[in-house]
Formats: C-alpha cells, structure tokens, sequence
C-alpha cells in the first residue's frame, strides 16, 4: 500500500510550488475527487449528513478509501501547519496562545483520529489484506502525529507553575515509538524517505523534548527512543523485532570504553552520536579491507571507500554539532568537555581527510603512481569485414597524457586535503604533527613532478623533464628524512600514512632517472651544437670514427665530432668483387699445356665441319647458271 511514500510524495510535490495553504488546497481539490470517485460527496444545495465510516473490506477492495482517510489526516495537519506559520512571520517573538493555539490543537487531533482510523482498519489484516509492514507504516505516522500534538500541547502557552520535566515524557513515547518503527523500516526496505522522516522530522524533536525532560546530551537520540519506546504493547513489540531482531537492543556508545586517543592526548567521548558514529567507522574500516583484497579495479577498489567517508563524515558532523550547542550554551573553552570536543573533532577530521586521500591513492594506482606503463592493447570484439584479423595499436601519445593528466588532478586533490589539515584548529600547535604532514606532502609533490616530467618526456622536451625530476629528487629526499608516525595504523588500507620503504624507493627511482634525462639532454646538446658547426664549418664533414687512420696533426681530437648524431641513412662499405674474365683468353705462367690446346683442337674442327658445309660456288661472281 505505500502509506509513507504516498504521504511523502503528497507534501514534495506541494512544497515545490509553494507553502503549506499550498499544501492545503491541493489536499481539498484531491479529497473532492475521491469522494466523488467513491459516491460519498454531498450534492450540491443538499443538507449535509453523515457519511459512513469506512470499513476494512472496503479498503480492501478499492485502495481509494485509503487514500480518503490519508488526504484528509493531511489536509488536517496541513491546516495546522499553516496557522502556526502564518503566527511565526507575524509574531515570532511571541507565544501561540487563545484561540490560535486551541484551534491549531483541534487540527492536530484530527489529523490524528484519521491516522488512528487508518492503524485500526489495517490492523484487520483478513479483512483489509494489509501487510505486516503497511501495519507498521500506518501505525509510525499515528505516533508521529500523537507526538507533533503532544509537542504542541507542551511548546506552547505553558503556565510558570507547570515546568516539571515529566510533562515531555508523552511526547517523548510517541515520538520514540514513530523512530524505532522508521529505522526498522529503513535497515529493512533501505528506502531514503524513512531516512529523510528520520532527519527532518523526528529526530530533531526528539532532541528539544529530551532537553526540556532533563535528559543529558551524552544520551543519543536512538539511545533515548529505545528508553521510551512503548514496551507495554507486546504486538507492537513482536512486529518491530520480527522486522529488525536489533531494534530494542542497547548499542555500544564508543569504542574503547568511550575514549579517543590522538596523538597521545585521551579525550572523552562527551556525546553518544558521537560514539555511534566511530563504532560505524570502525564497522565500515573493517569491511574495507576485506572489499580490497577481494578486487583489483581501480573504481571498484574506490568505490569500497564510500561507506567508510559516509562514516566519517557523520562523526565529523555529530562533534561539530556538539560543539556549536556548547557555544550556544555559552561554555567557558576552559571546560573539560569542550576541550574533549576539541581533541575529539581534531581526530576525527583528521581521519576523515586520510580517508579522502586513500581514496584518491587508490585511484592513481598500486605504487602511487610511481610507474607508467601503457595500457594493454585492446582488439575489438566484431571482426572485421574483410576477415582479417585486427591489428594491435600501441597506445597513443594523446591518450598517455590525458591518463597523466588525471593523476596530476588527483595529486593535486591530495596536496590540498594534506594543506586542509593544517588549517584545523589545533594541528598547527603540534610542530612535531606539522612536520610529518610536511613530509608526507613532499613525498606527493615528488609523485606530481615525477608525473609532468613524463608527459614533457612524451613531448620529447628532455630539458624540462629533467628540471621536473630533479626537483621532484629534492621533494623524495624531503620526504626520507621526515618524521613517521608514531602510532601504526592496525588497518592495511591505504589512507594519508606514507611508510619510509615508500619514500626510499621513490628516491632511488628518482635518482635513475634523473640520470637517464641527463644523459639525454647532452645527446640533445650535442646534436644541436654539432649541427651549429657544421652550419658554420667549424667542423670538418667526417666525423673521428671514420678517420682513425689518420694521425691529428694538431695534437688534440675534436671531442665535438666524435660520431654523426644522429645518425644518417648511408650506404656501408664493403670490400669489393672481381670477375676474372680474362682468364680463359690469356696464358698465365704454370698453366697445363693440355688444358691450351684443347680448346684450339676442337676449334679446328669446328672450322673444318664449316668448310665443307658450304657449297661450291658456280659461275661468274658466284651465280649459277
């Protein structure tokens, strides 16, 4: 049936166009229509008469008799809602009271009885054919609506002699039974609107009336809604246990018997949200590293840190909260808990950020981006169609530098996280935590030019790539001799803590390769000096290596023409070939008599077989007659 989505998606669409007369009148139009629909409208110029109550059967069969009881909860509640707004722009420095506050009361209640209606109807599931959880669903916005009243009631007009702190105790148990059955839903469904209920609306009143009870602040808000949790209702109870087994179950506060540690300084924990928030990053640390091992993929290894920065962040946000409330009380800084807070928010923000930066570290690659290597060649999966195969391209320059300039990014985003630190309140007292965060930004500053000396590498600048490793050598030597941490970490997932093992091989690769660049600069400066002379004819046109027979005359060898660089196309030569083809027509000392006359024999009788051949000539001039 959706009774929490089709409220909320009622009050969305209404306050995106306006306010709750908006909301209101939007209600009544929708709430003709049903009634129309259903043939329980009063006819025009007709006397009113008393309609019917609705029955589970009935809503069983058209879901239309639902709605009607929902929209007109709504428009109830919608109308109280609007009168208190109205009073607050008017009046703000004052109380709701008279007729005002009597008639924003009556609205509320019978938004209530609608909401009561709907819970008992449901609750009928043979004849309804409700769910267990449409039950749960209609019976958390019933106590929602009994706690909004039950505030009202208290909130509002209160005499001098009427301060006892019991008084919130109703409201407390309404609003506590709404929680516990949203957060059921929300660990069941993993639905966002049962967490925006949660934020928007319950758990901050729940917050004011636990004050106005005398409730201190180390007590929690899930911690106050499991205390006043209405246990004497054992269906209810059985159905929010079958739904969450954990629902009623008391949680540990803070890990650590409630205590944080930060670089040797121990602080309480003065809030349970607080230690709520670190037990769930602890929780979320620990899966981490589970998730890591299980994947080699960059996104996906990155991915697995959302749960954990969620965490994190929710601590980060509970101690500020606790703070700003400590101000607004007016609390000396001196006091015990705010200096806890102020150690507490120092740690737990600082955790936050080396997450953020395991994240980004992750992202760049397994060694920190300390190698480059193309990426593997990849054959389309249609074939071609002639038939031939495809042919396997290496990667292209511009793709090798568009990958370069993502890591420079995210170098860039961890450099900036590291100088964010400094800038939290405390971090820059401790000159011993000043110079760790000094190092560990050396050691990613040395990365980030490693990275820029490649892409000049690509765009064959040797000199610039050169000047680029090199000051990234000074950043690796920075980052050896920087102080370590005192305190390991016990989880293996990578966050801001840079291990002396990592900066030594940086430096050494540094090192190799500051030479490698070297060495290719001279050859740059020597071709470029080589060809300068010749252009000038400084230089003779062969260079040493093809005039080592000759002797230098001068007394010293021109070390700038040792070799053509670079080197040209040229033919090679090589030792020549002769045909001895006057052999057969010239007698050579020693040669064999026989192998002379031979020859001359068979020549002879070729020449006597001629002879003879020919015919005898007749006749004048050789013409017969």
């Amino acid at each position: 049936m959706d009774i929490t989505k089709f409220i909320v998606d009622l009050r969305e669409s209404a306050f995106l166009l306006g306010d709750y007369n908006t909301y209101r009148s939007q209600l009544a139009r929708r709430l003709r229509t049903v009634r129309k629909k259903l043939g329980r409208a009063t006819a025009k110029n007709a006397k009113y008469a008393a309609k019917t109550p609705v029955t589970a059967e009935e809503v069983a069969k058209n879901i239309e008799y639902l709605h009607l009881l929902l929209l007109t909860s709504e428009r109830a509640w919608a109308h109280a809602m609007a009168m208190k707004a109205a009073h607050s722009e008017d009046n703000a420095d004052k109380n709701i009271t008279g007729s005002t506050r009597q008639h924003i009361l009556s609205r509320l209640h019978k938004a209530l009885r609608q909401s009561e209606e709907v819970a008992d109807l449901l609750s009928n599931q043979t004849a309804s054919g409700a769910t267990d959880t449409d039950i749960l669903e209609a019976k958390a916005y019933a106590y929602s609506l009994a706690g909004a009243e039950e505030f009202e009631k208290q909130a509002e007009g209160v005499k001098a002699k009427d301060v006892s702190p019991q008084r919130w105790e109703s409201c407390l148990t309404n609003y506590s039974a709404a929680r516990v059955i949203y957060s059921s839903l929300l660990k069941a469904s993993k639905k966002d609107l049962f967490k925006d209920i949660l934020t928007n609306t319950i758990d901050p009143s729940i917050r004011y009336a636990a004050y106005q009870h005398r409730i201190p602040r180390t007590v929690g808000v899930p911690a106050v809604s499991k205390t006043f949790f209405p246990k004497e209702e054992p269906k209810l109870v059985q159905a929010v246990e079958k739904l969450d087994a954990a629902a009623l179950k008391e949680e540990e506060t803070a890990p650590s018997g409630s205590k944080i540690t930060w670089r040797g300084r121990t602080a309480n924990i003065v809030d349970a949200a607080i230690g709520q928030a670190l037990v769930s990053v602890e929780s979320a640390s620990t899966d981490l590293t589970a998730l890591l091992d299980s994947t080699t993929s960059p996104k996906d290894r990155a991915n697995a840190y959302d749960d954990v920065l969620i965490s994190s962040q929710d601590a980060a946000d509970a101690t500020r909260q606790a703070l700003e409330e400590l101000e607004k009380e007016g609390v000396a800084e001196g006091d015990a808990r705010v200096q806890d807070l102020r150690v507490t928010s120092l740690a737990v923000n600082y955790d936050l950020i080396a997450w953020r930066v395991g994240r980004n570290r992750v992202l760049i690659g397994s060694d920190d981006g300390l190698t480059f290597s193309p990426n593997a060649a990849r054959k389309p999966v249609r074939p071609r169609k002639d038939g031939k195969e495809w042919i396997e391209r290496e990667e292209s320059t511009g793709r090798k530098l568009a990958r370069l300039r993502e890591r420079v990014a995210l170098y860039d985003a961890i450099l900036q996280s590291i100088d964010s630190i400094k800038e939290l309140r405390g971090a820059v007292r401790d000159a011993g935590f000043v110079a760790e965060l000094d190092g560990q930004r050396a050691y990613f500053q040395a990365l980030k030019c490693l990275n820029l000396s490649h892409s000049h590498a690509l765009l064959s600048a040797p000199k610039q790539a050169l000047a680029l490793c090199n000051r990234a050598l000074s950043l690796s030597s920075q980052a050896v001799t920087s102080p370590r941490p005192t305190t390991a970490s016990s989880i293996s997932a990578p966050k801001l803590a840079v291990s002396e093992q990592q900066a030594s091989i940086l430096k050494e690769s540094l090192d190799n390769l500051t030479s490698h660049y070297r060495g290719l600069v001279a050859l740059s400066q020597l071709s470029s000096n080589s060809e300068t002379a010749a252009k000038a004819q400084l230089t003779k046109a062969a260079p040493v290596v093809e005039r080592l027979n000759e002797y230098p005359t001068s007394g010293s060898v021109d070390l700038q023409n040792l070799v053509t660089w670079p080197p040209k196309l040229k033919a090679v030569p090589v030792k020549p070939l002769f045909l001895d083809v006057a052999w057969n027509y010239i007698e050579y000392p020693g040669r064999a008599a026989a192998q002379t006359s031979a020859p001359e024999a068979e020549k002879m009788q070729v020449d006597e077989k001629a002879e003879e051949a020919k015919p005898a000539k007749k006749g004048w001039f050789g013409f017969g007659r």
